[in-house]
């Protein structure tokens, strides 16, 4: 846990659950995994575990009641709220303390909660029954003299997800995202989001298409036309905001550029706010580094001049676009020296909060 994060799309981490098991390509460099062992040694609750054991931590559930100010809060950065060994009335008393937070202070000064899991299934089917008697019952127990019966009636009256409980999926290519993103708009979420880090390979969200139960008229998962709520399954279930991100860590797999491109141009089509969040350990090569036999001449004076080339050549015969056929060259040279900038410009759009 810490009130303070270097991750670009948050302000502070909580951690009720630690420890993970891999379910796809994505978890194949797991930054989680990675930290385990330095965790080991610093934080007594890691000490003597493997990463793939999953345990809860009661102890923490309250950390953020006491964090005065607004924050947005990652939820389960070590781990997924979701995992299959997590119990449900565990994940109850997780979103009651969600709930005592959202309602123990000034009604607009609470937290906002970002949920990211790759198990969308399991948050779909436990969002499928009722559980707000288990959250307000864990709001009063958790809230830290916050007024009782305010938290009860607040939770147990509140109609329709609150809309400063973000759900999210996390997907790295076209596969996950056909996968994961159906199961998501299914979810009630106030806002819905994707992080798409570390992204893989091309990913196509007007592809993923949701009917209408009435009629053969489709829409996609990040537009939708205005019919009215009872007319679509799961009403005005579409994207919310996307996050795009390339992989760190040193066996980083490197991101097409066409690709942070491609989803950064469906989103300003559709309207949906979109962040970049890194290239990770490969960014693009600048055209006049380039020289025609592939290689790459650093300039006199960078600071890469005199080091080794360490440039991957990514040709992505499976990816091309009618304006632009050619390959990319991908420099690899560290998260920070490749930066957040796609196109000359940082890209840090936020979802509108809507109370």
């Amino acid at each position: 846990m810490s009130d303070k994060t270097g991750i670009e799309w948050t302000d502070a981490t909580w951690n009720p659950v630690t420890g993970c098991a891999k379910v796809s390509q994505g978890c194949k460099h797991c930054y989680a995994e990675r930290e385990w062992p330095r965790m080991t040694k610093l934080v007594p609750a890691y000490s003597g575990r493997d990463f793939t054991d999953v345990l809860t931590h009661g102890d923490r559930l309250a950390q953020p009641i006491r964090w005065a100010k607004r924050r947005m809060i990652f939820v389960n950065s070590m781990s997924d709220l979701f995992h299959p060994a997590v119990p449900d009335d565990f994940i109850d008393s997780v979103f009651g303390v969600m709930w005592a937070c959202l309602y123990g202070r000034n009604e607009h000064d609470g937290h906002i909660f970002q949920v990211l899991t790759k198990r969308a299934d399991r948050m779909r089917d436990y969002f499928r029954t009722d559980r707000r008697e288990a959250w307000a019952r864990s709001a009063v127990h958790h809230g830290g003299g916050i007024d009782p019966d305010g938290i009860w009636d607040q939770t147990m009256n509140y109609d329709g997800p609150h809309p400063r409980i973000w759900l999210g999926v996390s997907i790295e290519d076209q596969s996950a995202a056909d996968e994961r993103i159906p199961l998501l708009l299914d979810t009630p979420a106030a806002v819905r989001w994707i992080s798409a880090e570390p992204m893989l390979g091309p990913i196509d969200l007007t592809a993923i298409t949701v009917p209408r139960k009435v009629g053969v008229d489709v829409f996609d998962s990040l537009y939708y036309d205005g019919a009215p709520d009872d007319d679509v399954d799961g009403g005005t279930s579409t994207l919310d905001w996307v996050i795009c991100g390339g992989e760190s860590g040193p066996h980083a797999r490197p991101m097409h550029p066409h690709w942070a491109r491609d989803l950064r141009d469906q989103c300003a089509a559709a309207g949906v706010p979109f962040l970049f969040k890194q290239w990770g350990e490969f960014g693009p090569t600048p055209d006049d580094w380039r020289l025609s036999n592939g290689g790459v001449a650093f300039p006199e004076g960078s600071i890469f001049a005199g080091m080794p080339s360490r440039q991957i050549h990514c040709n992505f015969d499976d990816y091309a676009t009618s304006s632009d056929t050619t390959a990319e060259q991908m420099l690899r040279v560290g998260k920070k020296a490749a930066g957040r900038l796609l196109d000359g410009r940082t890209h840090d759009e936020f979802p509108e909060t809507r109370s």
